[in-house]
């Protein structure tokens, strides 16, 4: 039985140790706050995103209903899609959902009001300005004050498709960007939806009719080099159809395809049953394991953290891969257990392990990369399988992954 003695005993140790936490999600913090200012949840979680500073004002600011998020200059909360769970053929009539390829670049929005200077906000919470002064330009000519999500892509102008992420990279890194550096990598924004138009929330409005007055807005800027463009519609007529387009996505240099209701209002967070991916198949190397680290949060214990690698010719491993998914909690608890016993050399939290366990990966895409030791960088790794039906010597080459570089 716990005592209330004992209970601020353990509270005094943990504020004496520092280790006193609170976990509260996100969404917890936003239904709370918009109870308390007596606002919609969509509203409160509106006002959170942006550029926050702690302090009284922000907190007024926050919680103030006569100022609006809009005035205060406010990005929207992301709609997310979940990956499709089940047969295409379970979302039922064709005609109720409209396809677009799943683009490898950056998630945006374009945020352009009056009174403000134009903004790109990314989806990891960070405001782009100044690293694409030509996308800022251009966002003045548009004919009203607008908020349009899309996705940022490094362009190839000669062939009219996307070029690969390890290109946008370049761009990212430059917070100024130089115009040697601009002209060799132009960059375009593909827009699929619209969520504010003239101070108009168009959030609950359905997509169909979103789509409808972006097209709407983006018409002037429409030309061959336009970089503020529309992302293309894929018209089909039943699931078979877009089965067959789904295989050309890399052609595109597309991951697949996104799938959204017509009826479908703009969410916040990834909420189900509206808006899904269907990627296509990953690529798939098998790999050895050589490092691993510790995690963090309740796995802070466990070594989750891993880094492998394949042979080059002068068989050598090289590393080319880190990757922190895939694996059950049993096969966690399992491989700690073995790093632990076959560990080589400690650095910090790191440690080196014998080369003896073969893991198949796998990856959305490959591109040459002169960052990295191996000269490649796989995209979105992850873990597979463990394959313990195979040796270190039967794992793969490095001229496997070279031959799959699209760049």
């Amino acid at each position: 039985m716990v005592t209330a003695y004992d209970a601020s005993r353990f509270v005094f140790n943990k504020l004496l140790t520092g280790s006193l936490r609170v976990g509260v999600s996100r969404r917890t913090l936003q239904v709370s706050l918009a109870r308390m200012a007596g606002i919609s949840t969509a509203d409160m979680a509106h006002r959170m995103v942006g550029e926050w500073i702690p302090s009284p004002e922000a907190y007024d600011a926050l919680m103030n209903t006569e100022v609006s998020a809009q005035a205060l200059d406010k990005p929207y909360p992301f709609f997310l899609a979940s990956p499709l769970p089940s047969a295409i053929e379970a979302l039922g009539e064709p005609g109720d959902w409209q396809a677009e390829w799943k683009w490898d670049g950056i998630r945006v929005q374009l945020v352009r009001r009056s009174g403000h200077t134009p903004y790109l906000w990314s989806r990891g919470e960070e405001r782009l300005d100044g690293r694409f002064p030509e996308l800022e330009a251009q966002a003045m000519l548009l004919p009203a004050d607008a908020v349009l999500d899309g996705e940022l892509l490094a362009w190839d102008e000669a062939a009219q498709i996307p070029r690969t992420f390890v290109s946008l990279q370049k761009r990212i890194q430059k917070r100024k960007p130089s115009a040697r550096l601009m002209n060799e990598v132009p960059v375009r924004i593909l827009f699929y939806d619209l969520l504010e138009l003239d101070g108009e929330d168009l959030r609950s409005q359905p997509l169909a009719m979103r789509r409808l007055e972006l097209e709407r807005l983006l018409a002037p800027l429409q030309a061959d080099n336009a970089m503020l463009a529309l992302s293309p519609l894929i018209r089909f007529d039943h699931w078979a159809q877009l089965t067959g387009v789904r295989d050309e996505s890399a052609a595109h240099h597309a991951e697949g395809l996104m799938l959204k209701s017509l009826a479908s209002p703009y969410q916040e967070g990834r909420r189900r049953g509206d808006w899904w991916k269907w990627k296509i198949d990953p690529l798939t190397i098998d790999a050895v394991l050589i490092y691993a680290q510790s995690g963090s949060g309740r796995r802070s214990t466990l070594h989750t953290d891993y880094t492998f690698a394949v042979w080059n010719a002068e068989g050598v491993l090289v590393p080319v891969a880190k990757a922190y998914s895939g694996l059950t909690d049993a096969e966690i608890l399992k491989l700690d257990k073995w790093i632990r016993a076959h560990t080589l050399e400690r650095f910090g939290p790191v440690r080196s392990v014998k080369a003896e366990l073969v893991f198949e990966l796998g990856f959305e895409a490959v591109n040459r990369s002169a960052r990295h030791k191996s000269g490649v960088a796989v995209r979105f790794p992850r873990i597979l399988r463990w394959r313990d039906d195979k040796t270190a010597p039967e794992a793969d080459q490095l001229s496997a992954l070279l031959a799959l570089c699209r760049e």
